[in-house]
């Protein structure tokens, strides 16, 4: 691997005598070896290899009792120097002190942090050479499968939690009783520290509530066990270096247990109501108590009474949307989730913290520095070992670039050292390989493009990767009504072209037709936000007959557009799938559903073309290419989709 030399920190290069610490691995020691001659623009990560000033280290240990490790505290919160010097046994919050390092060092957490990642598999993650070149049976989901890379996971084991120690242990089989086998089949993939994508997964407004909660609990039950792990490592380091303060440990890698900074875990949700369903099942799965007064303010900025609680008794709209959008629906938040020995602290500073909870758009807002003028800081992202993205369907429906951007963020170089023992730094944050040891775990109802480009493009992890496949039935016997819909399609070489290739169809062969004709009615339906500014510009140019309704269209305009379109006013009316996901509008004087690009969400189609509920000569179109095979399958079926896929026409029916 290449050396790489960027400046240094001020604390760095102020080091005065620096003996060399060993590192694991080839380049840790070429890296070591050159220390000596970095000049004063080499990077500070790379002088944190070397040990701060021995005087220093001595002075260290004499007046605080430890080094400092990851367990770091604000000045006025005392909590974590009494964990550290409490009398128990290091790690009884996982092994009850019966941790011993033979023990420890059979667990999929300490073989996956001690790796010593090699160049060709760099080379290999980079490239993403690696193929999906074995199957399992995915438990309790129809028609589906996990695929996955690397060596194939062995089956079911018979002690499920044989990785979990102590109070944990304990908690989750007396809370879980019954239930605790059907969280075991995910919580095992989570706890194979690969990068996972599981996009059939049942959301709880789909009356899946079981589903959906196994699977939420199971990577609540992963992310809490990391942490303990985290923590039992480093407070059983701390009691050692208490017991022999004159231990040197510059040539000692034990002790390399921590990151830049304290944050482990990272949530990215996109709804408030999300977020307290998965930190209330937190709280919950964790013996830990949490402290009351964070918990006051929680309930208040989250609420407190169950979000089923809040669906209107009376609703005209689907059960699904009802619950979907049941309790807080603000799409911006962010805060931290403290562990210590005693208890769960909610809203804890971020540099300690264990567990970040955020939403997409507040994250972004805080990379961005906030408000104007303010510094921008979001180091403790530098450290992430585990990202778990839940709901990304419904994230898809936001902004999805404020998730790439979160990622793209993801395990930097610090601009601060943030109080962190350099000595205790693991190497594979010192060589900038924290990409490659960071579990993403991606879960939708459903795939799209970007979720597969997010998946591919920037999850890396050394371990391998899951994803899910499902063979699809469709959605078309969910149709109400007999009527004729006609899937026309058209070229498109690829991605880049796709939606170019769309718009030239519509335009040269479809809406000269609708031109010509006297025939009003017509509801057209796109599913992106770029493509209804385009059509929506388009109409404006030909001074069509039209009135549209997307999801910035403001109340007043949409209560317009709806009756001009029912009483004939207007021809066209253009609809969004975005508008549709925020309301769930029934358009009523539907006449003719032309669908210029299938909806993302499989049970919108049945309710478009049941618009047509109203009108004697109904019609429907749809137009589509190759590379809409994901849609087309959800809602078609997996045998079907690929039919229209592969066939020599471009002219198919179904009834």
């Amino acid at each position: 691997m290449g050396k790489r030399k960027p400046r240094p920190s001020a604390a760095a290069r102020g080091a005065k005598s620096r003996p060399k610490r060993s590192r694991s691995g080839k380049q840790g020691a070429e890296l070591l070896e050159e220390n000596s001659q970095l000049s004063e623009h080499d990077d500070w990560a790379l002088c944190a290899a070397e040990t701060v000033d021995a005087e220093s280290v001595q002075h260290e240990k004499k007046s605080n009792g430890r080094f400092q490790g990851i367990v770091q505290s604000d000045e006025d919160d005392t909590e974590d120097e009494h964990d550290a010097s409490n009398a128990d046994a290091p790690g009884d919050m996982i092994s009850k002190g019966n941790g011993s390092d033979e023990t420890e060092t059979s667990c999929s957490f300490h073989g996956h942090v001690s790796h010593v990642i090699t160049n060709e598999e760099i080379k290999a993650l980079v490239k993403q050479n690696s193929k999906f070149k074995w199957e399992m049976p995915a438990t309790d989901i129809p028609r589906s499968k996990w695929v996955g890379t690397g060596e194939k996971m062995q089956g079911t084991c018979d002690d499920h939690l044989h990785d979990v120690k102590g109070k944990l242990r304990d908690h989750w089989q007396h809370m879980l009783s019954n239930h605790l086998n059907s969280r075991m089949s995910f919580f095992s993939l989570c706890n194979s520290y690969r990068d996972i994508m599981h996009c059939n997964k049942k959301p709880f407004y789909l009356k899946s509530n079981g589903m959906d909660s196994s699977t939420m609990d199971a990577y609540v039950m992963h992310a809490l066990h990391h942490v303990h792990r985290t923590r039992d490592v480093v407070i059983r380091n701390d009691a050692k270096l208490r017991n022999d303060a004159d231990r040197d440990i510059s040539d000692d890698n034990t002790y390399l247990d921590q990151g830049f900074t304290r944050p482990k875990v990272l949530f990215l949700l996109p709804l408030k109501s999300f977020a307290r369903r998965v930190v209330k099942r937190l709280i919950q799965l964790s013996p830990l108590p949490q402290k009351d007064g964070a918990m006051g303010q929680f309930k208040k900025e989250f609420g407190e009474s169950d979000d089923e609680m809040d669906v209107p008794e009376h609703s005209t709209k689907p059960a699904d949307f009802d619950l979907l959008f049941a309790g807080d629906i603000d799409d911006h938040f962010l805060f931290g989730i403290k562990l210590t020995k005693k208890s769960i602290k909610l809203y804890s500073n971020f540099y300690s913290s264990d567990i970040i909870v955020a939403s997409p758009l507040a994250l972004k807002r805080k990379i961005d520095g906030g408000e104007y003028g303010k510094e921008k800081d979001f180091d403790f992202l530098s450290s992430i070992e585990i990202v778990v993205v839940d709901h990304a369907d419904v994230i898809s429906m936001q902004n999805w670039a404020h998730l790439e951007a979160v990622f793209e963020q993801l395990n930097h170089l610090p601009s601060k050292e943030h109080g962190t023992n350099v000595m205790r730094i693991r190497p594979w944050y010192l060589d900038q390989h924290a990409q490659y040891y960071r579990q993403t775990i991606l879960l939708s109802s459903y795939l799209t493009p970007e979720i597969n480009a997010l998946f591919n493009g920037s999850c890396f992890n050394y371990e391998g990767k899951i994803k899910m496949v499902t063979e699809y039935t469709g959605v078309l016997p969910k149709i109400q009504l007999e009527v004729q819909q006609l899937y026309e399609r058209f070229d498109a070489s690829s991605i880049a072209e796709a939606a170019d290739a769309r718009f030239d169809y519509f335009c040269n062969k479809v809406y000269p037709k609708i031109e010509d004709s006297d025939e009003g009615g017509l509801l057209l339906f796109v599913s992106s936000y770029f493509e209804y500014i385009r059509i929506s510009n388009f109409l404006k140019s030909k001074e069509a007959s039209f009135c549209r309704i997307g999801e910035a269209t403001s109340q007043q305009d949409i209560s317009r557009s709806r009756l001009w379109f029912f009483e004939g006013k207007k021809k066209i009316l253009l609809y969004s799938e975005r508008s549709h996901f925020y309301h769930r509008y029934k358009i009523r004087g539907t006449k003719h559903l032309l669908i210029y690009s299938l909806p993302e969400r499989k049970e919108f189609y049945p309710e478009l073309v049941n618009m047509l509920g109203e009108s004697e000569n109904r019609k429907c179109n749809v137009f589509f290419s190759r590379l809409d095979l994901l849609k087309l399958e959800r809602i078609v079926g997996t045998s079907s989709a690929r039919r229209l896929i592969s066939s020599d026409k471009s002219m198919f029916v179904f009834c």
